[in-house]
């Protein structure tokens, strides 16, 4: 039975030591080099720190050298936690110290920055200084450390928006993602011939599915350029130029392919397996690439990070219309899906009710969190007579005539916006801190899929210092798009801001 998620790294660099495991624009690596270099990683880790099953971050950009440090990482019997090298240096500081890391492996570029939130140099690993490689063979003491993991030992962390303006470390096992990839495996026929288009930052947990399809079945990892993904004509063509077979993104970066016709201009022939998750998919667009790519599986995902990814799909095998619901499917095997209405009891065919998830994807909780991890993380209310956590997602969702799971949308704040989940109360605590501002509410405008920020204040404060203010401690993705001042907010007959009228009257 496979315990660690290196099996599949060490099997397909066995077979295929030559064939290329991660390419770049200009630059690839095969596995058996990536190999050879992730033990020279974990040596050094060994180095500056002798620990194991501990948190080691990666502050690098998405390349080949963040792949290959993940594996280093689990070679020295550790787990690794992918930081957004563009994340200003006040929520990298958070981020760290809540985790508390072993170590950090960076690059001299990144280094000031990393120093700048806090972390200690003693404790950094650069990139620049890795130059000696181990041979090919597994040196005893890295077989003994990562050999010695088990399934429910935790492989990576991922930090998500939180809503107390603290973001949250999904703890995944090794269990869950074997579980995920094994799963995978049978519904997508990914070989070695394959190329996977790589869009997903590694500190969002899309690209789970991009590496270890990677790993589990030789197919090559292409990363693509960030800059790429801002021109729709040049994306297209870099799918095209490199023979990309294979795609996981975000729904609405193929809606901005969809509305510039792009596919009409610039044909992908290679391109037969469209996968999409992260935000809900708008048939239309759905629509226009089934039209272009008659010949391609299309499959929509859903699940939050922590379920390990996915725990429904659904392959699009029959028409839908423009103005209909795409599926979220069915559960992934081996995950449950329960529908609990109000009174936590199963709802009935076509009631709406709270989507919750158990089985063996489900993460270990949040790191350095057990508040939080135990409010989200429950006992199965349906199975009382034995210790049974389930996830609860947040998310209302019901079945279709078909018996299809139909997502509808959050019973709280938190949103999905670019693929990116967010907590809407992580930027209303940002902006609360700005000076002149007396009081922040963050709503979400979904049919223009903007973030909207109103704030109380004396008087109206430039739009642009504000987003340059929460510039310094959120990410690009989670800064409104609309600020609204107020010179007071609507109150309710309980004397909280009414945020159902601030949606009326400005949406």
């Amino acid at each position: 039975m496979q315990a660690n998620v290196l099996d599949y790294l060490e099997q397909t660099a066995r077979r295929m030591p030559e064939h290329t495991a991660v390419s770049e624009k200009t630059r690839r690596i095969n596995f058996g080099s990536m190999r050879s270099a992730a033990l020279g990683i974990a040596q050094r880790i060994i180095h500056i720190t002798d620990v194991k099953c501990e948190p080691v971050g990666v502050y690098l950009p998405k390349s080949i050298e963040s792949v290959t440090s993940f594996a280093g990482i689990l070679y020295s019997g550790n787990f690794y936690v992918p930081l957004d090298a563009k994340a200003p240096a006040e929520r990298l500081s958070v981020i760290l110290g809540n985790l508390s890391p072993a170590c950090v492996i960076t690059n001299a570029k990144l280094l000031p920055t990393l120093l700048k939130a806090g972390y200690t140099e003693d404790k950094v690993i650069l990139l620049d200084d890795i130059t000696a490689q181990p041979a090919p063979e597994t040196p005893a003491e890295l077989a003994t450390r990562h050999r010695s993991l088990i399934d429910t030992d935790p492989v990576y962390v991922i930090y998500t928006s939180g809503s107390t303006g603290v973001p949250k470390g999904v703890t995944i096992p090794h269990r869950g993602v074997i579980d995920y990839i094994d799963w995978a495996n049978e519904v997508y026929p990914v070989s070695e011939k394959d190329i996977i288009g790589s869009q997903a930052p590694f500190f969002f947990d899309n690209s789970t599915l991009d590496i270890y399809l990677c790993f589990s079945r030789g197919a090559t990892l292409h990363l693509i350029p960030d800059e790429v993904f801002t021109f729709p004509v040049k994306l297209a063509e870099h799918v095209r130029d490199f023979g990309i077979t294979t795609i996981f993104w975000v729904p609405s970066l193929m809606t901005t392919l969809a509305n510039f016709d792009i596919l009409a201009s610039v044909p992908l022939p290679a391109l037969d397996k469209v996968l999409f998750a992260g935000e809900a998919m708008p048939a239309r667009t759905l629509n226009y690439w089934r039209k272009h790519l008659p010949h391609a599986l299309f499959s929509n995902l859903y699940g939050p990070t922590e379920i390990t990814v996915d725990c429904t799909y659904y392959n699009v095998t029959r028409p839908i219309a423009d103005d209909e619901p795409v599926p979220i499917g069915f559960p992934c095997r081996n995950s449950d899906v329960l529908i609990l209405n109000d009174q936590d009891k199963l709802a009935a065919d076509g009631e709406i009710g709270e989507l919750c998830v158990r089985g063996s994807s489900l993460a270990l909780g949040y790191w350095n969190a057990p508040d939080k991890t135990a409010a989200a993380f429950v006992q199965n209310p349906l199975r009382p007579q034995y210790p049974e956590r389930i996830y609860r997602t947040g998310d209302l969702v019901q079945k279709n005539k078909h018996g299809e799971i139909l997502f509808l949308g959050r019973k709280d704040s938190q949103i999905k916006h670019q693929g990116y989940r967010i907590e809407l109360g992580e930027i209303e605590t940002a902006a609360s801190t700005l000076e002149g501002v007396r009081t922040a509410y963050v709503l979400y405008n979904q049919p223009k899929q903007e973030i909207t920020l109103f704030y109380e204040a004396d008087a109206e404060l430039p739009a642009r210092d504000l987003r340059e203010k929460l510039a310094r401690s959120l990410p690009r993705y989670m800064l409104p798009a609309v600020f609204k001042w107020l010179p007071a907010m609507p109150m309710n007959a309980n004397g909280k801001t009414d945020r159902p009228a601030l949606a009326r009257e400005h949406f």
